[in-house]
């Protein structure tokens, strides 16, 4: 029993902080009326008429007729894709009035497994932002298309999910579930035992009887909704439906008009990010970016908070800590504007005040890293131009050749068919036909894997693009129109320690260092956007079209996403689930 906080709710005792002036919106009761909230330490004590609350040395914020909210959670984060450590990212969060996260930092245990991770959570208590760790399901993600630096196995589940700050099980993928995959179903089982613990899914195009055992196995929440039916799917199965508003997928607004336009009850609705790109983090924002785009859709106000609050907290069974203004909740609120100007004004996270009025008023000095997490750069052969190059029989004079093609809009690709000549033996790209090469090197030093292939959709000339960043293997994904250039683009991303290289014409013409994880960067988030910036402008000088290549690029390499993949084990058939020749014809 915490007395204090009994005493101050009591009104015994003074509070730490009050805000008052304020338009509640209550989240429980689905009401917004005139009052105030008063904070003990990191808890809440009273919300409504707490003037009874104030001492002589209560800290009081007048909200000056505007509204007082739950601060914001985001139940599916991946921190690492905004390529900000995670302390220059709890600032950049925490500015737009997001408190909470839940996120698997599976990019990081991509990397350097739970030890990374267990790090990188440290450093996270030095900041204000409280992080939920869900715990990843697969690491690698596909285990035999693609090559990984760390490993979870249901031994180290069970050690992380033992974890005070852990909640789930993270990316429960759909088609092992059906599968029933054995150390998936073992960990299913290790998490179900816990109490409070929960199966967060993975389930894209998962539909009847798919999506009936899914839920039957015990997921809970899903992400990857697209469509109307999707909807449908989720809701009336009692799955949780998460609608994404990212970076490289914007879904929520297609979702929230079936949810509108059906009347659809929302309980059982939030908004999640998934990956948000470091630009739109800068200029767009975070949750209060897809609040302004939820409400000028005409969602009703309180709808909206919730779906970043309550809606999110009870998805892991957390409503009697976070996500609510009541007493014995963390003291998270935000005040804000209303819905038809709807801006985040001043945010206060565990009872510290993190802004006023648009100011942030906290600091995060850099983290000391923990050794596991710097220096992951590891090649384990010479790339030279030699590496990329796709060779047939030297006689030959053409192949036919399959290409995957990314949608302009999402890093989805489809199969187009096409002749690419031949010279020496050597299958040549071509660009008037939007026909580039494209590789992944395998670069945690465990086999010095090379996959090759042809990509189109990017339409860049003139030298090559090359990333440590590349879902979910984080080995290095490169691609061009020249062998040459591709090797010096990996090779400078090597010596940098990880990050992003754009080479044209032989020189190195743009790059962003990440020299943790080879993800992320300790620049603050306006130093970095504005270098990421600089490389996409490169980028876009080259030729592409897509606002964020990069990210896009960085998604052609997972093999869980349709219908292509290349990876550093080769050409991935996502549907089969194999490799396969990118090759169709020699034509001599």
């Amino acid at each position: 029993m915490n007395k204090k906080l009994l005493a101050v709710a009591k009104g015994t005792a003074p509070a730490d902080l009050v805000v008052k002036n304020g338009k509640i919106v209550n989240v429980y009761s689905g009401e917004i009326y005139e009052g105030g909230v008063a904070v003990c330490g990191d808890t809440i004590a009273a919300v409504g008429d707490v003037d009874y609350c104030i001492g002589e040395n209560t800290k009081i914020i007048d909200a000056q007729g505007n509204y007082i909210t739950p601060g914001f959670l985001d139940g599916h984060i991946h921190p690492e894709s905004s390529s900000l450590a995670i302390r220059p990212f709890a600032e950049a969060v925490l500015s737009h009035g997001t408190t909470g996260i839940m996120t698997d930092l599976h990019e990081i245990g991509v990397v350097s497994g739970l030890e990374g991770i267990e790090a990188v959570l440290k450093e996270a208590e030095g900041t204000d932002l409280k992080v939920y760790f869900v715990v990843p399901s697969h690491v690698p993600f596909a285990p035999d298309l693609e090559t990984s630096g760390g490993h979870f196995n249901p031994e180290i589940i069970r050690k992380a999910l033992k974890r005070p700050d852990a909640v789930g099980l993270s990316e429960c993928v759909g088609p092992y579930i059906v599968a029933e995959h054995p150390e998936l179903m073992e960990a299913f089982d290790d998490t179900l035992s816990m109490p409070g613990k929960t199966l967060q899914g993975h389930t894209p195009d998962m539909k009847g009887p798919a999506m009936s055992a899914c839920v039957a196995a015990g997921v809970s929440t899903d992400h990857e909704s697209f469509c109307e039916q999707d909807v449908f799917e989720r809701l009336r199965n009692g799955c949780h439906l998460m609608m994404r508003e990212g970076s490289a997928a914007r879904n929520m607004q297609v979702l929230l008009k079936t949810v509108m336009d059906n009347n659809l009850d929302t309980s059982m609705v939030s908004i999640v990010t998934d990956d948000l790109h470091t630009v739109d983090l800068q200029t767009r924002g975070h949750l209060d970016d897809a609040l302004r785009t939820a409400l000028g859709m005409g969602l009703d106000f309180v709808k909206a908070i919730q779906m970043v609050t309550v809606n999110c907290a009870k998805a892991f069974s957390l409503e009697r800590e976070i996500g609510g203004l009541a007493p014995g909740r963390r003291a998270d609120i935000n005040i804000t504007t209303g819905a038809e100007d709807f801006k985040v004004l001043s945010t206060i996270a565990g009872g510290r005040q993190i802004t006023d009025n648009g100011t942030l008023l906290v600091h995060y000095e850099a983290a000391e890293h923990d050794p596991c997490i710097l220096n992951t750069m590891h090649l384990k052969n010479p790339i030279t131009a030699d590496s990329f190059k796709i060779r047939v029989d030297k006689d030959a004079k053409k192949v036919k050749a399959l290409v995957m093609d990314t949608l302009p809009f999402i890093p989805f690709t489809n199969r187009r068919d096409v002749e690419l000549n031949v010279v020496d033996g050597v299958v040549q790209c071509d660009v008037e036909q939007d026909v580039l090469y494209i590789a992944q090197v395998e670069r945690h030093g465990v086999n010095g894997n090379v996959g090759k292939a042809f990509m189109g959709g990017f339409h860049i000339r003139g030298g090559a693009l090359a990333s440590s960043v590349g879902h979910d293997n984080h080995n290095i994904i490169v691609m061009g129109d020249s062998f040459e250039d591709m090797a010096l683009a990996v090779n400078r991303c090597v010596e940098i320690g990880g990050g992003q290289v754009i080479v044209r014409n032989g020189e190195v013409a743009a790059e962003v260092a990440y020299p943790i994880c080879g993800l992320m960067s300790d620049l603050s988030l306006d130093e970095l956007a504005e270098q990421k910036k600089a490389l996409n402008q490169v980028a876009y000088d080259m030729g592409t079209p897509i606002a964020i290549p990069f990210m896009f690029l960085c998604f052609i390499c997972l093999a869980c996403i349709e219908a292509y993949a290349i990876t550093d084990v080769g050409f991935i058939d996502v549907h089969e689930h194999k490799v396969i020749d990118p090759i169709l014809e020699v034509i001599k």
